[in-house]
């Protein structure tokens, strides 16, 4: 879920097109969650291949990244490693949260209400062990690039992002700002129509991007006190201040200058949740090799293990193909 500072932030809409020959390291957890998500049936239930495994995330990975890799852009994705100790008690909430909405996805079903039973559907989304080891598997032979995250992905793809070793982090979150990232590029993975709600309502979704030393000049603060907001609204590691919203934090830290000058508001390991964000556990990885195509193993993932369509993979690794051939000339062509 993140920290919500949306309503303190301006983004700019960005044409895919211009990213084209960029590195994004993209938060894996964030992504994947997306697809297991909004990638569902009528009734709200994943899809999934004749054994009854989920494919939802194979899916979206697959098309997906098929599309970003024909348009130039290079992925990179970012997989979580071990949680800091103070997200427990958000997992756990999760874990809840998940639970009920899977009692209300039963009911809504049992009473023939589908269009109430996928929104439920969506929230229930879980991510095993073998749905991580698969989908690294899948974007490894379709030449995507995979870095382990000693513990949070999104601090992991805001370092490679400060250090140069890539454009920009990319998630649906914020975090990747309070960790420090100097930029961030939002619906990358979920661009196009976009049905919501049970309005049915239709919206276009277009890649947006927020440059993070703009937001604190606008705002006229520091990364520090950014942090500090994010900890008086509630992050991943704390529960935030009841009552205290976007705007209300940012009041006080202006007035301020930092959370420990709030003599009425006192936060739990205020210390250790600062310093997870400040300096997150990274590591640098040096040169990001990007795999070669691997179309046999590609096709024995999808369409042998879990029965794609056999047609639809080929003509699709035929476009990435292509898109590979037409980037190589276009390198051997900039050296004349």
């Amino acid at each position: 879920m993140g920290v919500d500072i949306s309503s303190l932030l301006e983004s700019s809409e960005v044409d895919i097109k211009n990213l084209k020959g960029r590195m994004l390291a993209i938060d894996a957890f964030n992504v994947i969650y997306q697809f297991l998500s909004n990638i569902r049936e009528y009734d709200g239930s994943p899809l999934k291949d004749k054994q009854g495994k989920i494919t939802s995330h194979l899916s979206g990975l697959f098309y997906r990244n098929v599309s970003l890799l024909e348009t130039g852009v290079v992925p990179v994705y970012v997989f979580d490693g071990k949680p800091p100790a103070l997200k427990a008690k958000t997992i756990k909430e999760r874990i809840a949260l998940k639970e009920k909405a899977e009692e209300e996805y039963r009911l809504s079903l049992a009473m023939g209400d589908y269009e109430k039973a996928k929104s439920f559907a969506s929230r229930t989304s879980r991510l095993t062990s073998e749905m991580i080891a698969e989908s690294k598997e899948l974007l490894n032979s379709i030449g995507v690039a995979v870095i382990d995250a000693p513990s949070e992905g999104e601090a992991e793809a805001s370092f490679l992002c400060r250090i140069g070793s890539v454009y920009s982090a990319v998630s649906q979150d914020y975090d990747s700002l309070l960790f420090g990232s100097p930029r961030l590029v939002r619906n990358l993975t979920i661009s196009g129509k976009r049905r919501y709600g049970r309005t049915g309502r239709v919206v276009d979704v277009k890649p947006e991007m927020i440059v993070n030393d703009d937001i604190l000049r606008k705002l006229g603060i520091t990364r520090e006190q950014l942090i500090d907001m994010g900890i008086l609204i509630g992050t991943d590691f704390n529960d935030g201040i009841k009552g205290i919203g976007p705007k209300k934090a940012y009041q006080l830290i202006k007035k301020n200058g930092s959370l420990k000058n709030i003599s009425n508001i006192k936060i739990e390991n205020y210390e250790e949740i600062h310093n997870i964000f400040l300096n997150p556990d990274v590591v640098d990885p040096g040169h990001i090799m990007i795999p070669e195509l691997n179309e046999q193993k590609t096709l024995e993932l999808l369409v042998t293990n879990h029965d794609f369509s056999s047609e639809r993979v080929i003509a699709a690794l035929s476009r990435v193909k292509e898109a590979r051939k037409q980037g190589v000339q276009r390198s051997i062509d900039s050296f004349f």
